[in-house]
């Protein structure tokens, strides 16, 4: 079952939209309360502020919010041994690490250790966008290779790892 031993990592993958989040924090609420989301949005435009509003209207008052939009592996740090633990998302945290330029390659192998010894059940949401069309801008296409590798580390980690197409897992490992 996803999530079952006590220490363990799910990763759960999908496009936009296809029902990722949802889904994650159905696993997580399997649990009992309280649990932890580490959202990692940052809210740079009325869009974005609404699509944050619409994630937090769907949490109750079981979950508490940390917001990590640079430093996720402190941030997992901090979360009490046990606690149920939602991540969302990686990519949004790989793209404020690009705005932010930091050492994309340092703070990848910084979260990838972290989550390599998850302290709870941990489940962490990423995009996976390597599967549309080659980019036509360079930053665009260091980002969809800085997803990939990313993603690729995190499921190499992983106890189970979830595919999401229409709102349906698919299970991948």
């Amino acid at each position: 079952m996803v999530g079952d031993l006590p220490h363990s990592l799910t990763f759960v993958l999908g496009g936009a939209r296809s029902g990722k989040s949802r889904h994650a924090e159905k696993l997580v609420s399997a649990f009992p309360a309280p649990w932890t989301y580490i959202a990692t949005a940052e809210a740079f435009d009325d869009e974005m502020r609404e699509r944050i509003e619409h994630h937090r209207a769907r949490r109750d008052s079981g979950w508490l919010t940390l917001e990590a939009p640079l430093d996720l592996a402190d941030a997992l740090a901090r979360v009490a041994d046990g606690q149920p633990v939602l991540v969302d998302c990686l990519t949004l945290w790989l793209t404020n690490v690009m705005l932010a330029e930091l050492d994309v390659e340092a703070e990848t192998r910084r979260l990838a250790e972290t989550i390599s010894r998850p302290r709870g059940p941990w489940f962490v949401v990423s995009n996976e966008v390597g599967l549309g069309i080659v980019p036509d801008n360079a930053l665009a296409r260091r980002f969809r290779d800085a997803a990939g590798r990313l993603n690729q580390m995190v499921a190499a980690r992983a106890d189970h790892v979830l595919f999401m197409v229409a709102g349906l897992p698919m299970t991948i490992k």
